[in-house]
């Protein structure tokens, strides 16, 4: 059981600070857990890739990371650039403020220019929860389906609030079966993990996933 958790865990050091020790205990940890992914910003792709050259877990970043306004040209080429240097798996922020704005079309476009930009790479989109109404919750996860993103996850762990169950559920919900459900933000024991899956959570965002695989609880927020 402990082994499938550990595969549902994108174990994550995004702070600004994290030095390359850091980066290199993360990619150890991950390798001795299983962890699906190690999820680190843009810098610390190529270096983490030739940690885990081998390995089953691979490695994930960020995409317009965190607040999501940057342009779908300069979103497109953080991606393009993030595969060249080893990323698997793309976690990218929708325009927040389009999406509040009533701007779909845009919001679904710039889905698409990290989707095209993948070229068949996993994309994730985070859509900051904490910052949309319930109705906002569910287009946003209609447009990212649209666009042919793969996961909906739900906070960059950087904002007002993280993951919740009655979002996961949600969210769940709208995309139905087919697009896996990310919960980020928060998640900190093995009991939020198993609340979050229960409510139909494929994959887990977190710092805390050591704490987690050893039944403790973490004080970190991500």
């Amino acid at each position: 059981m402990t082994q499938n958790y550990a595969a549902m865990i994108d174990h994550t050091l995004l702070k600004a600070e994290a030095t390359r020790d850091q980066i290199k205990k993360l990619c150890e940890e991950a390798k001795q857990y299983g962890f699906a992914s190690v999820c680190v910003n843009p810098t610390w792709v190529k270096y983490a890739a030739e940690l885990l050259d081998g390995a089953e877990s691979v490695v994930c970043t960020v995409i317009g990371f965190p607040l999501g306004a940057n342009t779908s040209a300069v979103k497109a080429f953080e991606t393009k650039d993030a595969i060249a240097n080893g990323a698997s798996e793309i976690d990218m922020v929708i325009n927040i403020g389009a999406m509040k704005n009533g701007e779909f079309d845009l919001v679904r476009e710039d889905i698409k220019a990290v989707v095209d930009a993948a070229n068949g790479t996993l994309v994730k989109v985070i859509i900051e929860t904490s910052l949309l109404t319930d109705e906002e919750k569910v287009k946003a996860c209609e447009l990212a389906a649209l666009a042919g993103a793969d996961f909906v996850k739900t906070s960059t762990g950087f904002s007002t609030g993280g993951a919740t169950a009655e979002d996961i559920a949600l969210m769940r919900k709208t995309v139905g079966p087919e697009i896996g459900v990310k919960a980020s933000g928060g998640v900190r024991s093995l009991e939020d993990m198993k609340l979050m899956v229960e409510n139909g959570a494929t994959r887990i965002g977190a710092s805390s996933g050591v704490a987690i695989m050893n039944g403790l609880t973490s004080e970190s927020n991500y």
